[in-house]
């Protein structure tokens, strides 16, 4: 039973197109500048243009998560838990999945006091909990031990296009905790990973306009499979 609902997926969400690039910040800094003439800016963004995101990522002693990531695995789940700007008093719970190619992405509230009690292990209040997202990481984490791993910080610059709903984003000052999973902590030790990468993530419904093809041109950059996650683990 606890297998069968492991694997089960909710076919009602609707999937989305998710390129990445791993660019410089002198290519970063070319796009931006075509970008902001086509593009609408977020919204939500500090007087720096940006804003700032802390996730941990969920994994095992095995590194399921990692090795699934390297490998390509075509269907897979990753879970974290996301706070913007170190509001601490705003988490939330998140499962990004991969099926053929596109990305799924569901989300819950959860507490700052929920996360340290299963951070610590404590987690048999989440088996019947009302939230889904809490009640399938449970069944996750009982059955492959999967548990907070790695804080990873980063800046984003996002740019956003109504037509095939089209997010740009550059996220770049990527900082690893290495094992430590102290996510509320704001002094939590960081270490750069690497001051010159910029991971552009180009995300869309249905299509991607032939304007923002044209922009996003440079040259020969390939589409990669970065993650910031994988960056992080592997760094050093």
């Amino acid at each position: 039973m606890i297998q069968k609902m492991a694997t089960t997926y909710r076919k009602s969400l609707q999937g989305r197109t998710e390129l990445k690039h791993e660019i410089t910040k002198m290519d970063c800094f070319i796009l931006r500048n075509r970008l902001k003439h086509y593009m609408q800016t977020d919204p939500h963004v500090n007087t720096r243009g940006t804003y700032f995101i802390r996730s941990v990522y969920f994994d095992n002693f095995d590194n399921k998560v990692l090795t699934e990531k390297k490998e390509g695995y075509l269907d897979r789940d990753k879970f974290r838990v996301r706070l913007y700007d170190y509001n601490m008093s705003l988490l939330h719970l998140e499962k990004k999945s991969k099926r053929n190619n596109l990305t799924y992405k569901q989300k819950c509230l959860i507490t700052a006091s929920e996360y340290e009690k299963l951070r610590h292990g404590d987690i048999n209040w989440m088996e019947f909990d009302s939230r889904s997202l809490l009640r399938e990481l449970y069944i996750q984490m009982s059955l492959y031990q999967l548990k907070p791993i790695t804080v990873v910080d980063y800046e984003r610059e996002v740019f956003i296009y109504p037509h095939g709903n089209v997010r740009v984003t550059f996220d770049s000052n990527i900082k690893t905790s290495f094992r430590n999973n102290d996510l509320l902590n704001p002094k939590l030790p960081m270490v750069e990973t690497d001051t010159d990468a910029v991971i552009l993530e180009v995300k869309y419904d249905h299509y991607l306009p032939d304007i923002i093809k044209q922009l996003l041109q440079l040259g020969d950059r390939l589409k990669g499979t970065y993650s910031k996650y994988q960056i992080c683990r592997m760094y050093g």
